[in-house]
C-alpha cells in the first residue's frame, strides 16, 4: 500500500515527532491486510484497541449471529484529535511488540461515543 492510496497527514509530513513504529516517518512496511474497525479504548501509549463487528452465518439455523473481535492498532502522533468511537482505517504490518501487528492509516469518520454499538445495523 503507498501512501498516496491513504494520504499522508500533514502532521506527519510538518511533525518533529520521532516514532519508530510509525510508517509515515519510520521504516515499518504496511503489507498485508486493511481493516476497518471503531476505537474502543486509548487508555494505552501510543496503541489503541479497535473493535471490528462482523456476522457469521450458522448454517443449521439459516440465520446470522453478531460477533467481535478486539485489535491492538500503533497510533502515530500525527493522529492526535482521535477519540473513542472513530472509524479508523488500520493496515497490517509486522509485529510491533506482543499484541500489536496493525498500524493506523487514517480517520475514517467521527461518530457518537456509544462504544457498544453494532456496526452493521
Amino acid at each position: 500500500v503507498s501512501t498516496q492510496s491513504t494520504g499522508t497527514p500533514i502532521e506527519a509530513i510538518q511533525g518533529t515527532y520521532i516514532d519508530k513504529k510509525c510508517h509515515f516517518p519510520g521504516d515499518v512496511a504496511i503489507r498485508g491486510r486493511l481493516l476497518r474497525g471503531t476505537v474502543r479504548s486509548m487508555k494505552m501509549k501510543r496503541t489503541l484497541t479497535i473493535r471490528r463487528d462482523y456476522l457469521h452465518y450458522i448454517k443449521k439455523y439459516n440465520r446470522f449471529e453478531k460477533r467481535h473481535k478486539n485489535i491492538s492498532a500503533h497510533v502515530s502522533p500525527a493522529f492526535l484529535d482521535l477519540k473513542q468511537g472513530d472509524t479508523v482505517l488500520i493496515g497490517q504490518c509486522r509485529p510491533l511488540s506482543k499484541t500489536v501487528r496493525f498500524n493506523v492509516l487514517k480517520v475514517i469518520a467521527t461518530a457518537a461515543s456509544d462504544k457498544k454499538k453494532f456496526a452493521k445495523f
